[in-house]
């Protein structure tokens, strides 16, 4: 049982209540990794040593939780720190997955052990607050509550200058008794409003379309427009002449009342929202590249504040290698992926699928051919020729070993 920690916490913007939950059982599930000698737990324990970076003073990302905390729709809100690692029941099964939902799979989910995962969505930090004992109270008085919560989420993904596989989130959740205090969709429009111009300023132009997620009905995603000008009409999805669009920065929704009976609440309804922090930083500086956020050159770092739009820095150049593989048709290109990172490390900018085909007569039936392009680029130096020709030989090799690979 996750024990909760109580303490207050005060800024010179927003006075909340901090809940911290035990880490106790995550504590004896890393010490489980500790054991192990294979890649997936020595990665995952890499992963849960990377910074969070929406609690490190200076990083956009601290700053876009700051600003969200601070608006008046947020405000008295809760604060909720969660464990990292969680049972895979409360990621998924609490939370309306189907049972054959793709992210239940060990190709796109980070297990810890069978029953463990990193958790991929900050929105299971509902089960937890909901489990709270002071929050149970407040539930039985019928109070209205609200909370959020941010930090690292996992997910296995390809690798180019937008994705990571460890990112960040920030969520929030408003409940109040559904007799008394009823909420509609509109009342979260108007929330995310607030939010949306917070983040991007008060002449920022939005708009919200509907959207599905397995936790929440109905449910919508907002978008903002990025780049010069103004869209013509908030329907269109047309591109400005001078190369405007609109892009999604975040999802939201009604909970559904199977999932507040699965956390044992009855009688409340609730908004819900959720973005990745990385996605607004991009938008918001016009950054690159993800890995900027990490960089510690600090001809980057002083460059990175919200709504400062990001200078290159000198640009070092690319050094490209192909590498072509058969494999068995089991392969799962997020594990691929995975490999990449452990060798490579953040000297790959970007790993691309250029050809994929079967030939039952040449590979066998079993059996199937990928190609990849492999972009290696240092975000602080130049790469040679020779660093690259040792790193990519490493890849081929792992390639062989980790998936039973032919390189071709």
């Amino acid at each position: 049982m996750f024990v909760p920690l109580l303490r207050r916490k005060e800024s010179d913007t927003i006075v909340i209540m901090e809940y911290k939950i035990s880490l106790d059982e995550q504590n004896k599930i890393l010490a489980a990794l500790d054991k192990r000698t294979d890649a997936e737990a020595a990665r995952i324990k890499r992963y849960l040593a990377m910074p969070d970076l929406s609690r490190t003073p200076g990083s956009p990302l601290y700053e876009i939780v700051q600003a969200a905390c601070s608006t008046p729709v947020l405000k008295g809100f809760d604060n909720i720190v969660i464990p990292e690692i969680v049972p895979a029941s409360i990621n998924f099964d609490l939370f309306d997955f189907a049972p054959d939902h793709p992210a239940r799979s060990k190709s796109d989910t980070y297990y810890a052990d069978d029953k463990n995962i990193l958790r991929t969505h900050d929105t299971v930090m509902w089960y937890y607050y909901t489990q709270l004992p002071e929050v149970r109270e407040r539930i039985a008085r019928h109070e209205k509550l609200g909370v959020v919560c941010y930090g690292k989420v996992y997910r296995k993904d390809e690798i180019d200058r937008k994705h990571m596989n460890t990112f960040h989130q920030f969520g929030g959740w408003y409940m109040t008794p559904a007799d008394t205090d009823p909420l509609t969709i509109d009342d979260l429009r108007n929330a995310l409003s607030e939010i949306v111009k917070a983040v991007f300023g008060a002449n920022a132009h939005y708009r919200f379309l509907d959207d599905t997620f397995p936790y929440t009905d109905p449910s919508l995603q907002a978008e903002v427009w990025i780049g010069p000008g103004a869209p013509t009409t908030e329907s269109s999805d047309d591109p400005g002449p001078d190369g405007g669009r609109w892009m999604e920065i975040l999802g939201g929704g009604m909970t559904k009342q199977s999932v507040f009976k699965k956390f044992g609440v009855e009688g409340y309804n609730a908004w819900a929202f959720g973005f990745g922090l990385e996605r607004l930083a991009i938008i918001s500086m016009e950054l690159p590249d993800i890995r900027l956020l990490w960089s510690d050159d600090p001809r980057v770092k002083k460059q990175l504040h919200m709504g400062t739009k990001f200078m290159e820095v000198s640009k070092y150049p690319p050094v490209i290698r192909d590498i072509s593989f058969i494999v068995p048709k089991t392969f799962a290109p997020n594990d691929y992926f995975d490999l990449v990172r452990d060798i490579a490390g953040d000297l790959v900018e970007q790993v691309e699928l250029i050809d994929e085909y079967e030939n039952a007569e040449k590979f066998g039936a079993d059996k199937k051919s990928y190609a990849y392009r492999i972009t290696y680029r240092s975000s602080d130096r130049t790469l040679t020729n020779e660093e690259v020709d040792v790193l990519h030989k490493k890849i081929e090799e792992g390639t062989v070993k980790e998936f039973g690979a032919s390189v071709r």
